[in-house]
C-alpha cells in the first residue's frame, strides 16, 4: 500500500510540474493582438455559410485556430466539438487543404462545428498566430478575455467561457 501511495504522490507532482510548464509555454507563445476587440471580418465556412464576426453579440465567442496536420489539434478537437454544442464557436483550419479535404476530415471525425478555411494562413497572420492550436475567447462585450496556445481541456474551455460571460 505504501508503494502505491508513493507512486500516486510522484504522479501528482509530475502532473503539477507538467501543468505549470505548459501554462508558462502558453503564456510565452501568446500572440500579441493589434486590438483587444473582435475584428470586423466577413468570412465563409467550408460549407459556404457566411459568418460575420460582428454578429456575435451578448455571449462569449471562442475563435479556435487549428490544423488537420497538428497532433495537439486533433486531440483537442473533441473538446471544441463539445463546447460548440452550448457556446458560440468558430474554428479556423490553417494550411489544411481545400474545403473538400477539411469537410472530409470533419465528417470522418464526427464533428459539427463551423470551420473557416485559412489555406494561405492570412487569418492566422492577422491574429499573429505562430503555434497551433491557438484559442481566443472574447467576452459578451466583444473584448478579448483569454488566449491559449496548446491543448486545453473541455473543462478549462468551459470555465473560461463562463468567466468571459
Amino acid at each position: 500500500m505504501q508503494k502505491i501511495l508513493g507512486w500516486a504522490k510522484e504522479l501528482l507532482i509530475a502532473g503539477i510540474i507538467i501543468g505549470v510548464v505548459l501554462n508558462v509555454v502558453s503564456f510565452l507563445k501568446k500572440p500579441e493582438l493589434k486590438s483587444n476587440t473582435i475584428p470586423h471580418l466577413e468570412l465563409t465556412t467550408t460549407t459556404q455559410k457566411p459568418i460575420s464576426l460582428q454578429n456575435y453579440k451578448g455571449k462569449p465567442l471562442l475563435i479556435h485556430f487549428w490544423a488537420t496536420w497538428c497532433p495537439a489539434c486533433k486531440l483537442e478537437a473533441s473538446n471544441i466539438e463539445s463546447l460548440s454544442k452550448t457556446h458560440q464557436v468558430i474554428t479556423i483550419a490553417v494550411n489544411s487543404g481545400t474545403d473538400n479535404e477539411i469537410n472530409t476530415f470533419i465528417k470522418e471525425k464526427g464533428f459539427h462545428f463551423d470551420v473557416i478555411n485559412d489555406n494561405e494562413g492570412k487569418l492566422a497572420s492577422k491574429f499573429s498566430i505562430s503555434s497551433f492550436p491557438t484559442t481566443f475567447i472574447y467576452g459578451a462585450n466583444k473584448e478579448i478575455k483569454f488566449s491559449e496556445v496548446g491543448y486545453t481541456s473541455t473543462l478549462g474551455l468551459k470555465l473560461r467561457m463562463w468567466w468571459a460571460n
